[in-house]
């Protein structure tokens, strides 16, 4: 028998009876007093959430589960290791898969029997019920606050702001004219590229205090607030998809505005003209295959050629990829292969590579360019020299990128990460706390994490939109890393920069990439740098 004993506090600074330090000699106590086994590893998560799996501890674990390195998971409550139903469902087949008896302590069962099975399944079925009705319950206040014009906390918009006395926005004399004078002048010139030179030229600032983009031009001229429409419950999340219609909140006239709509109306034709120009262009791009001349067949090592699929209801037309014997001799079997597969791969390796850190051993580096891939092992070691041991930058493969805006946007991710660990903690704390938390506290503290949070991830959205009629070869790379480290879709980043573009990116790291059976086997970069995946 050897027990892994995991461990995890969503805080630094937990009440004793959940602390670290408690939890690790309770469950030691356990395993040497009722399991008898004095055979066990601690791995320990501080400062996450059971929300999801994405803990550097709890994925260690697993690998070694993976390894038959342990017949035992111990843990001191079910909730330390998971609070969500289905990431626990799968985690539990998993150890069924290599014969690992789960034991919570608190709750008195072990998985080794069928009694234990059932109660395991009763206990996480009921936590994930009171997570979501709890969910239900906050998001029935929010959406009842907003039915009544009541402001639910979001950041006041540009033109605008804070009136203690209404507890709602009222518009600011001085900002106001900014927003008049982005609607009068791109009524004028037809282009959001020309509005934004212009403040940035003019040495006019955000309300953040930044440069201007043609995304943050977009976002106003396409926002309703200004002619006095609150809009709520609008997207999944800031920048997420649309909701349907019929579960938007639109209260017309609801504050006092600083457009007249017929200035909105006529500037919103336009961009509506204008976005369809641009839709266009997927069918205009159509002849250019992002990857062309750079795959080659894993079987046969013929080249592969490039096609274009059936367009999409949007116009949107797919590249395909076929082994050139296949295609000219049949004397290949490989099958047609989609671009968008090849590219979310490479999107996800090398925002792998991109992302490790220079202080972890080869096994660890391994670990983290497979992550999220569904290759089981890599061989990666010249790789590893180049970016761990010589401690070179992963662009250097070709030539040296803007490390200044990189760095401001690790510190952005990494204040990013700071205040979504504080909204988790701030759920736990309401959700299984036994001292609790007041429900209106509870909501105002979770909309001021989540203003700040959508703040920083709009500063990091707003470096994709650049505008590449004005940009250089130079800041190419710089520009389509944002795009690809940011994991903006195929059919998105064509429509940002077209694929003439994304081809110079990938022709300019890349040699080659070989495929066999639909699976990238590997991946050559312009240096010769080689890395090889199994499946």
């Amino acid at each position: 028998m050897k027990i892994a004993i995991y461990i995890r506090v969503s805080t630094h600074y937990q009440v004793d009876k959940d602390s670290l330090p408690l939890q690790r000699e309770d469950l030691i106590n356990y395993a040497n007093y009722v399991l008898n086994s004095s055979d066990y590893e601690v791995f320990e998560d501080a400062g996450y959430s059971a929300k999801n799996t994405d803990r550097p501890a709890f994925q260690d674990m697993m690998r070694k589960i993976r390894n038959q390195e342990f017949t035992h998971i111990l843990v001191w409550k079910i909730d330390r290791i998971s609070r969500n139903l289905l990431d626990f469902c799968d985690m539990y087949e998993e150890l069924k898969k290599h014969e690992v008896t789960f034991i919570s302590k608190n709750e008195q069962f072990d998985t080794s029997s069928a009694m234990g099975e059932a109660m395991l399944k009763i206990i996480l079925v009921f936590a994930e019920l009171e997570r979501k009705l709890t969910g239900e319950r906050v998001k029935a206040v929010m959406l009842d606050r907003a039915s009544k014009g009541l402001w639910n906390g979001a950041p006041v918009p540009l033109g605008y702001k804070w009136d203690e006395e209404t507890k709602f926005p009222i518009p600011d004399e001085n900002e106001s004219l900014i927003i008049k004078s982005i609607f009068e002048s791109y009524l004028e010139n037809e282009s959001t590229s020309i509005v934004r030179n212009y403040l940035n030229s003019n040495n006019i600032k955000t309300k953040k205090g930044g440069s201007w983009t043609t995304k943050t031009i977009s976002d106003i001229i396409r926002n309703p607030f200004y002619i006095g429409t609150y809009r709520y419950n609008y997207r999944e999340s800031a920048r997420g998809k649309k909701k349907k219609e019929e579960e938007w909140i639109i209260l017309k006239d609801n504050h006092e505005p600083i457009v007249n709509k017929d200035l909105f109306n006529k500037c919103n034709a336009i961009m509506d003209r204008n976005s369809l120009r641009s839709n266009s262009k997927f069918r205009a791009n159509g002849k250019t295959h992002i990857l062309s001349g750079l795959i080659k067949c894993e079987a046969c090592s013929g080249n592969y050629y490039s096609k274009q699929d059936k367009a999409n209801l949007d116009g949107f037309r797919p590249s395909l990829y076929v082994c050139s014997n296949r295609y000219n001799r049949n004397n290949c079997d490989q099958k047609t292969i989609s671009e968008k597969n090849i590219y979310d791969f490479l999107l996800q390796l090398i925002n792998n590579i991109s992302s490790s850190e220079h202080n972890i051993n080869y096994e660890e580096f391994k670990e983290k360019l497979l992550f999220k891939l569904d290759a089981k092992d890599i061989n990666c070691k010249d790789l590893f020299e180049h970016v761990v041991v010589n401690k070179y930058n992963f662009y250097s493969i070709n030539k040296k990128i803007n490390k200044t805006n990189k760095y401001k946007n690790d510190i952005k991710q990494k204040e990013l990460e700071k205040y979504k660990r504080a909204l988790a903690r701030l759920e736990d704390l309401y959700l299984f706390s036994d001292e609790g938390i007041a429900n209106k506290d509870y909501i105002l503290k979770k909309k001021n994490l989540e203003d700040k949070i959508k703040e920083i991830q709009d500063e990091l959205n707003e470096e994709i939109d650049i505008d590449y009629s004005e940009i250089n070869n130079d800041l190419l790379v710089t520009i389509v890393d944002n795009i690809l480290l940011k994991k903006i879709d195929i059919k998105k980043a064509i429509g940002l920069v077209g694929r003439e573009n994304l081809k110079e990116y990938f022709n300019y790291l890349l040699k080659e990439i070989r495929i066999l059976d639909k699976k990238i086997t590997s991946v050559t970069f312009k240096n010769g740098l080689n890395i090889g995946f199994s499946y």
